[in-house]
């Protein structure tokens, strides 16, 4: 195994870029430092390098070199080990593999302020956050100090100011609905970065000779103005920004607002990289990039050694816990019909299973409309006990509660889109919360399609009429906030282009089948009631299938 890792290790470094220290009274090192870096692991732990990888990979460097080894958020959030175990396995691992520095991305929130904190408590490791304020004061720590043959290394924490937006908005608000916690954000960023330069500041006189940020901040222009670029481009002192969010793997070298060079580095999602920051005993030079894993099956696959068997151990307990019983449904819910078994009702009409997620999406998020794709919802729950299996099986597919601003417009042709092949099946067919409306079904659809089935527009009489938002009448012009997924409002799910450049309000803010649980377990106390009763729902989609009788 020793002879695969050093062969692996050869063919994955990617050299990214590099810097030279300039201060000559630097301390020598009597050898290497390297920091490696995970971000965005997002419950990847037996993908990529996995855990296991990652731990040889550090034991492997440390013989040579001092290590240090971090993570830059979103760790502990999406995949089932974590959903069902509201993160601690994730903390229990990365206690297992050694961390010693990690910071908050928004994805560390997804539980609740209170588990979030619980679970920093349980972490053999210090968070760090130059950013994260309660009342006006700092959570944790702004950076952290190692050091290695008396030079110390300072490390200081960037968490996102998208995280109000990107986790739920409420998890940092008072009961009164008040924002009690922030991450020093303002129009032209100046707050947030004063807060990283207070910090760097800080570092350097405390007598650090390199400052390392470890940033969950990414390059989306949606994140503007606290991106990576920009933080870097307005503040000094920062020799080398460790990165994360944005799931890029770029290897950049930035200029300071001093003009002086500083090393960018990223590592991409799910453990498909390592990255590394080595700091030369020769020279003091600077190299950044990735140990890339390049292969058809994962490292765990192949590495064997004590974080293999934690790792294996904990999907053990998740096969567990996937039977435990969360909550009860007194009502059979369908996706299919009760009667004509095989056909899959949600995708042509509304069923009691669609109108229960729609509602999760409307209750978790606060927004005054949700709709939800019938693709999206896939097996049916029968009466009786409900368990974490069943509702991720509901849910599958990890995507992720967003809120965007829309016009009455906007809603009315994503509602016409959606009902297109009405009464033929779309994956695309919506069912909808907090809105009732009708298929006039005799009137042919006018929905016009690029050549690869994107939405351009309705040409014709629309077949959605009679359209009510909390009772009132759909306003064109009037704007919305709409509950969906990242799939439908970011990606043009099933060929919708109705929601390209909307605001978006809250982004990413929790997983598909978390926003189910969540509403089931919390909202309706555990049991899902005689309010869904019906396998043909509340009456929020009437089918018309005759024109009305000329007055």
């Amino acid at each position: 195994m020793k002879k695969f890792l050093g062969l692996i290790l050869a063919l994955a470094m990617l050299l990214g870029c590099v810097a030279y220290a300039e201060d000559a009274d630097v301390p020598a090192l009597t050898k290497d430092v390297v920091v490696l870096f995970t971000s965005d692991v997002h419950c990847g732990i037996d993908q990529g390098w996995g855990y296991a990888g990652l731990s040889a990979v550090r034991d492997a460097l440390a013989k040579k070199n001092h290590v240090v080894l971090v993570d830059n958020g979103d760790s502990i959030q999406g995949e089932a080990v974590g959903t069902l175990t509201r993160g601690e396995a994730l903390i229990e691992l990365m206690n297992a593999v050694g961390y010693d520095i990690a910071i908050p991305g928004n994805h560390e929130f997804d539980y609740g302020m209170d588990r979030f904190l619980e679970l920093t408590g349980k972490a053999d490791f210090p968070y760090i956050s130059s950013n994260f304020n309660k009342e006006g004061e700092l959570v944790f720590k702004p950076y952290v100090i190692k050091e290695f043959d008396g030079v110390k290394i300072a490390f200081v924490g960037i968490s996102t100011p998208k995280t109000l937006t990107s986790s739920t908005p409420a998890y940092f608000m008072d009961d009164a609905g008040n924002f009690i916690y922030d991450f020093m954000q303002d129009e032209t960023g100046e707050k947030l970065y004063n807060a990283v330069q207070t910090a760097v500041d800080a570092a350097i006189a405390e007598g650090a000779a390199y400052v390392v940020a470890m940033g969950h901040t990414g390059n989306e222009a949606e994140c503007q103005p606290w991106t990576y670029a920009d933080i870097i481009g307005n503040t000094n002192g920062i020799d080398a920004y460790l990165d994360g969010h944005s799931h890029d793997k770029q290897q950049l070298i930035m200029k300071n607002k001093d003009g002086e060079d500083v090393l960018r580095s990223a590592c991409g999602t799910k453990m498909e990289n390592i990255g590394y920051l080595r700091i030369s005993a020769a020279d003091g030079s600077m190299t950044c990039g990735l140990y890339k894993w390049n292969y058809d099956f994962a490292g765990p696959e192949v590495i064997r050694n004590d974080i293999t068997d934690a790792v294996e151990a904990a999907t053990a307990t998740l096969n567990e816990k996937l039977q435990e019983v969360v909550a009860r449904t007194a009502v059979d819910l369908y996706v299919y019909d009760p009667v004509a078994t095989d056909v899959r009702l949600i995708r042509t009409v509304e069923t009691n299973i669609g109108d229960l997620v729609a509602d999760a999406y409307r209750d978790q998020s606060g927004a005054d409309i949700a709709v939800v794709n019938g693709g999206g919802i896939r097996v049916n729950i029968p009466a009786g006990d409900i368990t974490y299996d069943q509702l991720l099986k509901l849910h599958p597919y990890g995507n992720y509660l967003c809120v965007v601003e829309v016009t009455g417009q906007q809603v009315l042709e994503a509602l016409e889109y959606a009902v297109k092949d009405v009464p033929g099946e779309f994956g695309g067919f919506l069912q909808v919360s907090g809105l009732t409306f009708e298929i006039h079904t005799y009137i042919p659809s006018s929905v016009k399609m690029d050549v690869n089935k994107m939405y351009v527009s309705v040409d014709g009489e629309y077949r959605v009429k009679n359209v009510m938002v909390g009772g009132e009448p759909l306003d064109l012009e009037k704007t919305y906030t709409l509950a969906s997924h990242d799939y439908k409002l970011k990606g043009n799910g099933d060929g919708n282009t109705v929601f390209d450049d909307c605001k978006i309000l809250q982004d990413e803010v929790k997983i598909d089948n978390q926003v189910v649980i969540d509403y089931i377990v919390g909202t309706l106390g555990g049991e899902v009631g005689e309010a869904y009763a019906d396998p043909y729902g509340q009456g929020r989609i009437v089918a018309v299938s005759e024109a009305p009788a000329a007055e």
